[in-house]
């Protein structure tokens, strides 16, 4: 028990310096208080250290986040102010979390031999089943929308990822974009990789499409997707779209292992544009540190 508690408290120091490390880069003058309160005694580091720590300890609300520090680490935020106080700063610090979802992405390690890289989305949901066609949350960005893969319709976003392969691992993420449910990948995925060069790129049937294969390849991305069968064409042995399913098969233990770990596709208590901006960033931020 002793040594639980030890190895806690050491990845809660490791997590705050972390955040101390990035917050003054991040930052920008336009972030900044312009107050006498420009510093409070409750900082702004220890507020997005609690909530980055509480998802990896899997306390996914931000309320069990905050609970479970004062449960048991009262003594290391003395200035802990009440639940509203701290739910109304996370939603304010939520572009600094997303700049600390960023760099802690660009740091993760990769394997320079490998330079597939993957594309493919996951939900998150705001609003499911029946509650899908009246939801009015966050109508700034959500609306409703079908994922293929689970076959369901949703009221919520998508979240597009980027993952580059590695050997014998997961892969490891090297970029996303949120866009409405309703959205079709390749609109959200045009601008994700509007700066990208020369790689192989394995997708779905989704992001299939000769215009912008042309386009990727001008930039030497090789796109690689199954191949749409002809209508009445019988479907036989397809060697690439088996090569494509087989390269892309990683994504899916990528996006299974995500949300396992931070329960990332399910957003049914976000109520406000910087909770759910907020409630991604943290998430592949924590996902950036158990990698």
């Amino acid at each position: 028990m002793v040594e639980l508690v030890v190895m806690k408290t050491l990845y809660l120091i490791q997590i705050y310096c972390a955040v101390c490390q990035y917050y003054d880069i991040i930052v920008s003058a336009e972030n900044q208080r312009l107050s006498n309160n420009s510093r409070p005694e409750f900082s702004d580091e220890e507020c997005l250290t609690i909530y980055l720590f509480g998802i990896v300890e899997r306390k996914f609300e931000q309320k069990a986040a905050y609970q479970f520090i004062l449960d048991y680490f009262p003594g290391w935020f003395p200035a802990l102010p009440s639940y509203q106080k701290f739910n109304y700063r996370v939603n304010r610090l939520s572009n600094v979390l997303l700049g600390l979802c960023g760099m802690m992405m660009a740091e993760m390690g990769v394997d320079e031999t490998v330079l597939t890289h993957i594309l493919d989305s996951f939900p998150v949901v705001v609003a499911k089943s029946s509650r899908s066609g009246r939801a009015k949350a966050v109508s700034q960005i959500c609306n409703k929308g079908y994922c293929d893969s689970k076959k369901m319709f949703y009221y919520g976003i998508k979240v597009h990822v980027l993952a580059r392969k590695q050997l014998g691992k997961m892969p490891v993420l090297r970029g996303f974009e949120v866009s409405p449910a309703s959205w079709h990948d390749i609109t959200a995925a045009r601008p994700m990789l509007a700066e990208c060069y020369n790689f192989d790129l394995a997708a779905d049937k989704a992001y299939c499409d000769a215009a912008w294969r042309a386009e990727l390849a001008s930039r030497g991305v090789r796109l690689f997707t199954p191949r749409r069968a002809a209508i009445g064409e019988l479907r036989g042995c397809d060697c690439v779209s088996t090569f494509v399913a087989a390269e892309r098969q990683p994504i899916e233990s990528l996006f299974n292992w995500i949300n396992e770990k931070t329960n990332i596709e399910s957003a049914s208590k976000v109520r406000s544009l910087d909770g759910l901006i907020a409630f991604i960033a943290v998430r592949l931020a924590a996902v950036a540190l158990l990698f």
